[in-house]
């Protein structure tokens, strides 16, 4: 190791080193022994100027590096040796009364350390005044788990302005769900108010295209208003019945076919029923279940056709078409409105209705080698149903009783088959005698099976009846309310005879 130079001496005397290099170098004069006083410190002479030849030979990286390294080791055994004087007991009770005393009765020998260095009043404790122990150094654990701490206390600031958060859309959403529920059920009545200020929807002009419209016996404003708009020949009924309330006199309706446009302003389209000249004279209608007597009839009447021509052309079925079961046009003229031409035939018109009727079987998927066993069921059902819904029943009464696994007699027993055959459609019971009459081909209280032809002419509701009854174990049925056409459908002959009990009443209630 290279030695560092000696301190400067004055005169004989041998002076304290100026650092501990020279106490690590052995330069340094022995301690004197304890409890001898030391000589009082002398004053150094300042250094002489030095000269080129006195100043220290320079060093290199590696001797400076252990000189710092050799610094630093004093630096820590000066801190180590003041911490174990303020901490050493007095050996003999005593307590020494120079701080000198402490720091030498408490230091351990060095034999290289001659001298003990002046110790230095550690500095006062602001933070924790009454504390003798100095507070010691943190380790790296509590370092770490002091930082942990950190990042749990910014992770509960992060959950809490989270919940924060979260609170804020929930009361949004709600709010937001409230308004939308708020005006789901206000918008009905909002809209009811609204409408009552503003005018009725309504078209504009004479309109286009040509539409047939029927008035029928009983018609009222309100009821050919609502027709109206049905058929989207004017927008609204409403604006309809507001024309109609502007007029001076009331107007007054005929029943009958009138030819009107799609989209009719409502001023255009009571200009036009109360025009004579839209009326049609050559347009009829046949209803539901009509006998075709009175079909053909009511297309003479309309057409200005003898009645004799069109019963004449209706005399051969084949002709027109009809399987080789028929023995008429019964069954076969389809309910409808029809409008013809000045100069129609009897023979366009008949098979205008018949090929109508095929066009319906087609549509409900009739096979043709079907169609005559199908219209009779149908015809049946037409004339025995009160509404659409109970059509598909009585279709099922219809097969189950023609199933001799269910229904051994095999005997439909319906009055109207017996209407038929006597010709009386004016009444909807039969008597005793009739029911008893095995004369008559059509009573079906005295002869199983079907009918020997149709009983009117079906719809198409009916025929679609036809092919797909309703599933039901249905034996009976019975109008109980010949206002309303409810009908009670019942599995067993018991059920059936109450049934027929509220009918009866029902006749003496109402004559």
């Amino acid at each position: 190791m290279t030695q560092l130079p000696p301190e400067q001496r004055r005169g004989s005397d041998q002076q304290p080193p100026s650092d501990w290099d020279a106490i690590l170098s052995g330069s340094a004069p022995p301690t004197p022994p304890r409890g001898v006083p030391e000589p009082p410190p002398q004053r150094r002479p300042e250094p002489a100027a030095s000269t080129a030849d006195d100043a220290p030979p320079p060093r290199s990286r590696r001797e400076l590096r252990e000189a710092e390294q050799r610094r630093a080791a004093e630096a820590e055994q000066r801190r180590t040796a003041e911490h174990e004087f303020e901490r050493a007991p007095v050996p003999d009770g005593r307590e020494p009364s120079e701080p000198r005393e402490r720091m030498v009765s408490s230091a351990e020998p060095d034999s290289r350390v001659r001298r003990e260095p002046v110790p230095t009043r550690p500095e006062p404790d602001l933070l924790n005044p009454w504390d003798d122990d100095p507070a010691p150094r943190s380790s790296r654990a509590d370092r770490r788990a002091l930082a942990d701490l950190d990042l749990d206390e910014h992770e509960v600031e992060h959950r809490r302005r989270g919940r924060g958060a979260l609170g804020c859309l929930v009361a949004f959403l709600v709010l937001a769900g409230l308004v939308v529920a708020a005006v789901f059920f206000l918008q009905g009545p909002i809209n009811s108010v609204l409408d009552r200020f503003q005018p009725p929807e309504d078209y504009s002009g004479s309109g286009s295209g040509e539409v047939v419209f029927m008035i029928e016996d009983g018609d009222g404003g309100e009821t050919i208003a609502a027709n109206l708009a049905e058929q989207d020949i004017v927008a609204s009924a409403e604006a309809f019945i507001d024309e109609m309330s502007a007029r001076d006199a009331a107007p007054t309706f005929y029943p009958g076919a009138y030819r009107m446009a799609n989209q009719m302003s409502a001023e255009a389209a009571l200009d036009a029923l109360l025009d004579p000249a839209s009326k049609m004279e050559n347009t009829f209608v046949i209803q539901e279940g009509l006998w075709a007597r009175d079909a053909l009839e009511a297309a003479s009447a309309a057409t200005g056709i003898p009645l004799e021509e069109l019963q004449a052309a209706a005399a051969d079925p084949q002709a027109l078409g009809l399987p080789a079961e028929a023995k008429s046009v019964e069954g076969f003229l389809f309910p409808a409105t029809y409008t013809f031409g000045p100069d129609v035939t009897a023979e366009q018109l008949i098979q205008t209705l018949v090929d109508r009727t095929f066009q319906s079987l087609d549509a409900a998927g009739v096979a043709p080698a079907d169609r005559w066993e199908t219209i009779i069921i149908a015809s049946l059902i037409e004339r025995e149903s009160g509404s659409e819904a109970d059509s598909y029943k009585v279709s099922r009464v219809i097969q189950n009783r023609l199933d001799p696994a269910q229904f051994d007699s095999g005997l439909l027993q319906f009055d109207s088959t017996v209407h038929y055959g006597t010709g009386d459609d004016s009444v909807v019971t039969t008597t005793d005698a009739e029911r008893a009459d095995a004369s008559n081909p059509y009573n079906t209280y005295v002869h199983p099976g079907l009918p020997p032809g149709p009983i009117g002419n079906p719809g198409d509701v009916a025929i679609d009846a036809a092919q797909n009854p309703e599933p039901g174990p249905w034996l009976y049925f019975v109008t109980v309310n010949l206002e309303t056409g409810e009908t009670v459908f019942s599995a067993t002959f018991a059920e059936h005879e109450q049934a027929v009990q509220r009918f009866y009443q029902y006749l003496e209630e109402n004559g």
